[in-house]
């Protein structure tokens, strides 16, 4: 049986590095090549977040409607989707993304046995926009995609290379955490992702991998099983 993944990427990790926000194209490119050496022996679906678009208008959102800049959000993440799916296609891998809110110009809308079914013809699929619905963060859309696809694994790739038991940017003493269960990760609290994915995840049993996407080489390391940054199951 192939080998299936389920791939969270930060969209903060797309950011212009000078700006802090809007999509670095070089780093863009890089992840595709990544993603497209990684699919030549597994079937990859990708969740992509929208806090590099998000960022540069959260300003205007401020004092809005919460369920309203939710889905500004969820726009955001189409627009990242497609610029994945864009460097997908110039890397030589067929890439389909699918929307949970209806854009038919742009996307195709999500539908879970066509999504499979392009997995199955070794296509990328980049899942766009979230559920569709407020107030779910893109970490839980990643949690319901892998288990309705059928995952093996969550691989959620960041700005930070695991968990730590505390801020590593607050405290010096901060400690990574190679391995840790899904309720040990609810008591502490932790906020590298939300409780309702993790408890999503601990429901079905899929096994969560945070490591860091920017250090080159990350993703294809992760996709191909090997240990890397931190493992909760």
């Amino acid at each position: 049986m192939t080998r299936r993944v389920l791939l969270k990427l930060s969209g903060e990790a797309f950011a212009d590095p000078d700006i802090g926000y809007g999509i670095d194209t070089d780093t863009v490119a890089r992840v595709a090549t990544e993603i497209a050496k990684s699919a030549e022996s597994t079937e990859i679906a990708v969740v992509v977040g929208g806090g590099n678009i998000f960022r540069g208008v959260s300003q205007a959102a401020r004092g809005m409607d919460p369920a309203s800049a939710d889905y500004m959000g969820m726009l955001a993440t189409v627009i990242n989707a497609l610029a994945v799916r864009d460097a997908l296609e110039k890397a030589g891998v067929a890439t389909r993304v699918q929307s949970a809110i209806t854009m038919q110009q742009l996307a195709e809308p999500y539908i879970r046995l066509k999504a499979i079914r392009h997995l199955e013809k070794g296509r990328v699929v980049v899942f766009a926009a979230g559920t569709g619905n407020p107030f779910f963060t893109t970490d839980t859309t990643a949690a319901l995609r892998a288990v309705e696809v059928g995952a093996e694994v969550l691989l959620k790739a960041s700005k930070v290379d695991g968990i730590y038991d505390k801020d590593p940017v607050a405290h010096d003493d901060a400690r990574l955490i190679d391995e840790l269960g899904y309720m040990d990760f609810l008591s502490m609290g932790l906020r590298v992702m939300d409780s309702t994915a993790i408890t999503m995840c601990r429901e079905h049993g899929v096994p969560i991998v945070v490591f860091d996407m920017t250090e080159p080489g990350n993703i294809v390391r992760a996709v191909s099983g090997e240990r890397i940054g931190t493992i909760v199951h």
